[in-house]
């Protein structure tokens, strides 16, 4: 028995990062894969049965997974994204989300056959996305800012409303078809949910005061937070089922508007156990499934209730709740299609699939089928056409990825220059007006302010962005930028400028070399070189290798003063020249760098082995 249960943990871990990892490599929805690897190795083939495996520990496993992924989300609702997205935010998480309510119990009635009691019950529950599915969806798909912000803002506000929405008609169904009707169970239900945001402010509340004063030290920090975050739900979970969601929310939104410096710390570590717990979670729940419940899917009445909830309530309720909230069409239109189903949806359709047909209603039992029907084609749809609708809408960033430059300078504006005429989306940040001049003079976008402020966060989308350059002519300051975005964009696009020139001036080669991002471009080049060489009238130069002109001919030809910039590969890929770049260059490459400037005599020579290369 322990064999098979660690055979299966294994199998899990395996396939859930090895879904993640292949949607990131060919750039492909990571809930779509995990999907179809759980639905292989569980009820398809037989290898792997989480549910019956895992016995009791199953529930409360998938539960609290539920709920520290749900708390890692809303660390990142600061109030202060709402500045241009609070007000469709709102009536898209109270206006929308009772239409969606009252439209999905009459399509669940009508369509899905299900009486009234359950299908109000259900069509409470079906109102929710949330961060499971869609994180990894916007992680995906590069959405302008306010598309992105409601989209994350709705999956993570309405997750806990759906759930108690479904709680909430329960009740009323109790209470109306008793014999003797008695409102004490309403009033416990709202009561256990205020007491459930009580319980979560306080928890945020008293934890971020201790971070603050000193009373947790830093090791302790992250282990606190997700203890806390267990107490927090199992607390408000045993007073009333399912608001234990409603309090980590608000516990996890309390924190991320307490202005807590180390907040911004915490929530990488968090992210990384968020994404180890939806891969995981996703891949159990999917592999517990039954053969049965798959087959049942392609049933007439499953199939049409799927087909209205996708194509007729979402977009309805979209733009009946928006309306007058200055949203566009083409963004009502985005956020009116996309609305995957997960792990709530799946969790929770269970328990209350066992306590309707407990209290004797028998068409409950298609309950787990109908989300199942709901998750599947939504994830599977909404995965795959998040990316062309919203570029067909004019909603996505996607496009050649985008060099962040902080520091401006002669050299910067130079190299943003040779950057935008190669297509690219290129940006120079600067806390200082005045160097940021000659950017504005050159017509070269750019952000005024530093990009460590708290501020940049919510005023400047990076989403275009995928590298990060720190040529500012303060060594420490680009360690510091470097290290702190590290996590945001990855080790190998984070570069700094070399600092080498500064060894002997109070500066370690060692710590030189381990702090902060790669060294661009070669470590013999300062900052100071670099700007020197353009005053010296170095130019910008752009060569095509060949067949006939290879690289190795073309590293003769260039003298040690040559500063080798950046290459791009034929297929649009563009890779900065650094010590730790491993690519050769290769034939159809376009390689710049920084040159010498030309004598009339060689400008001939080059001008006539131009034309023999291309004559041949």
């Amino acid at each position: 028995m322990v064999s098979s249960l660690l055979f299966e943990i294994m199998i899990i871990g395996m396939l859930g990062i090895g879904s993640q990892w292949l949607a990131w490599r060919y750039r492909m929805p990571a809930i779509v894969i995990m999907a179809i690897a759980g639905l292989l190795v569980g009820p398809i083939f037989g290898v792997i049965n989480p549910e019956e495996h895992f016995g009791s520990l199953y529930s409360p496993i998938i539960s609290v997974a539920v709920a520290i992924i749900l708390f890692e989300g809303s660390l990142n609702l600061n109030f202060k994204e709402l500045r241009d997205a609070g007000k469709p935010i709102f009536r898209i998480s109270t206006i929308g989300a009772f239409i969606a309510w009252i439209l999905g119990s009459l399509t669940a009635h009508y369509v899905a056959g299900l009486s009234w009691a359950v299908a109000f019950v259900i069509g409470g529950l079906f109102i929710v996305t949330g961060p499971t599915v869609i994180m990894p969806l916007l992680r995906q798909s590069k959405l302008k800012s306010r598309v992105a912000k409601i989209l994350k803002w709705e999956g993570i506000v309405v997750d806990p409303i759906g759930a108690l929405l479904a709680v909430f008609a329960f009740e009323i169904i109790t209470f109306i078809t008793a014999d003797n009707p008695d409102g004490t169970k309403l009033f416990l239900f709202f009561a256990a949910s205020l007491f459930a945001i009580f319980i979560g402010w306080i928890c945020g509340k008293g934890l971020g005061w201790m971070f603050e004063t000193g009373h947790i030290p830093e090791f302790l920090k992250s282990p606190a937070v997700i203890v806390v975050v267990i107490f927090c739900f199992t607390a408000a979970d045993l007073t009333m089922h399912e608001t234990g969601l409603l309090s980590v929310t608000a516990m996890g939104i309390t924190l991320a508007n307490m202005g807590i410096s180390s907040i911004s710390d915490m929530r990488h570590f968090k992210e990384n156990i968020s994404v180890l717990l939806i891969s995981t979670i996703f891949i159990m729940l999917t592999a517990s499934l039954e053969v049965d419940t798959l087959l049942r899917i392609f049933s007439p009445n499953i199939i049409g209730y799927v087909l209205l909830m996708m194509f007729a309530v979402r977009p309805l309720s979209i733009f009946l709740s928006t309306i007058g909230t200055g949203l566009s069409f083409n963004e009502k239109a985005l956020v009116g299609w996309i609305a995957p189903r997960g792990i709530v949806a799946l969790t929770v359709s269970g328990y209350f699939a066992s306590i309707l047909l407990e209290a004797g209603y028998e068409d409950a039992e298609i309950l787990t089928t109908l989300t199942f029907a709901l998750v599947f084609f939504t994830v599977i749809c909404h995965g795959f056409s998040i990316g062309w609708l919203s570029k067909k809408l004019d909603l996505s960033m996607e496009g050649n990825p985008g060099v962040l430059i902080d520091g401006s300078n002669r050299f910067t504006v130079e190299l943003a220059k040779s950057l935008k005429k190669s297509g690219r989306p290129v940006l120079i940040a600067d806390s200082s007006w005045a160097n940021l001049k000659r950017a504005r003079d050159e017509g070269i976008e750019h952000y005024h302010g530093s990009l460590l402020s708290e501020q940049t966060e919510y005023n400047l989308n990076t989403i275009p962005y995928e590298y990060l350059l720190a040529l500012t002519d303060d060594h420490a300051y680009n360690s510091l930028i470097c290290t702190t975005f590290m996590p945001e964009y990855g080790r190998t696009n984070v570069f700094k400028v070399s600092p080498y020139q500064m060894l002997g001036k109070g500066y370690s080669a060692g710590v030189v070399s381990k702090v902060g991002g790669r060294i661009l471009f070669d470590k013999k080049f300062s900052f100071d070189d670099l700007n020197q060489k353009l005053e010296a009238g170095y130019v910008f130069r752009q060569t095509t290798l060949t067949e006939q002109y290879t690289y190795k001919q073309y590293k003769e030809e260039k003298d040690d003063s040559t500063v080798f910039l950046y290459l791009i590969k034929p297929s649009g890929q563009l890779k900065f020249y650094s010590e730790e770049m491993r690519t050769v260059p290769a034939s159809g490459d376009k390689i710049v760098s920084l040159t010498p400037p030309l004598k009339e005599k060689e400008k001939i020579e080059t001008k006539l082995k131009a034309q023999r290369n291309g004559n041949q």
